[in-house]
């Protein structure tokens, strides 16, 4: 949690709870986060709503069991934060809307589906903010994407960033932007996995280990971001303090650069960009 200092939330209803969903909960019961009034959750299976409702400061809901879980839960909640699939989203939000107590902050996590939705579904007395967290999340090391409402104040907003922090990084962006960074913050850890999977496949053809590939390239990669994180230095100039003038490491980024890399990101982001309109689009 980067922001050390406490913070105080109202009260909290999740629509859903995945592992997205679970993961900012895990940050609401950090030391020095403290919920003014209740957690609730919602969940469609009964097994895991029980394990939610397990947990202290949580109240948790079946829809599976009980027809009206989700209204249940967002009654009285100041925050209610959107974690279901997006096609499941307009049927949700009709579901809701009468429910929701005027003032009420609705949060989307939803990927692809647009504020405009959000607002021609809900009632003019509820603001709408749009987010776009990450996987890590669940270790308290997102980085989470946030754009207002056209209804949404400055106090809506810095509530929204407040609630994220709790697990990360928050950047605040126009909504015309929160598609592309989601090619960056949203999709980058799949490419950061994906950059290790192919690395330690590349030990492994040297000789190593499956257990001494993943010593080696697991604990460079942590490394090399701890050091970034530290440093305080451009990533370029770390770079360079490791590639030697006709060494090893500089006949390797040539081969990298020769082979397009920064050009094949900027297609992979493209590509990635390209489905998320789609998805909107209802494609």
């Amino acid at each position: 949690m980067p922001n050390q200092e406490s913070v105080t939330l109202p009260s909290i209803a999740f629509l859903g709870a995945g592992s997205m969903a679970r993961a900012v909960l895990s940050g609401l019961l950090r030391p020095g986060v403290e919920v003014a009034g209740d957690i609730r959750a919602t969940n469609r299976s009964a097994a895991k709503a029980a394990e939610l409702d397990a947990v202290d400061g949580v109240v948790a809901f079946a829809t599976e069991t009980d027809a009206s879980a989700n209204r249940r839960a967002v009654a009285g909640a100041k925050l209610v934060v959107v974690a279901v699939k997006p096609a499941m989203v307009p049927d949700l939000l009709r579901e809701i809307a009468d429910a929701l107590e005027p003032g009420a902050v609705v949060v989307s996590v939803a990927a692809g589906v647009t504020v405009e939705t959000y607002e021609s579904l809900l009632p003019a007395h509820v603001s709408v903010v749009r987010t776009m967290p990450n996987t890590p999340a669940v270790v308290g090391r997102a980085v989470t994407g946030v754009s207002a409402g056209s209804r949404s104040s400055e106090a809506d907003l810095a509530l929204v960033v407040s609630l994220f922090e709790t697990v990360g990084d928050v950047l605040v962006v126009p909504e015309s932007q929160l598609d592309a960074l989601g090619t960056i913050s949203g999709s980058g850890p799949a490419y950061v996995f994906f950059l290790i999977e192919q690395l330690t496949a590349t030990a492994i053809g040297l000789g190593f280990s499956p257990e001494e590939a993943a010593v080696m390239v697991q604990g460079t990669f942590r490394g090399a971001s701890e050091l970034l994180a530290h440093s305080g230095d451009d990533p370029a100039e770390l770079r360079r303090r490791v590639t030697s003038p006709k060494g090893t490491t500089e006949r390797a980024i040539a081969v990298l650069e020769e082979a397009q890399f920064r050009q094949t990101f900027d297609r992979a982001t493209a590509a990635a960009l390209a489905r998320s309109r789609e998805l909107a689009a209802g494609a």
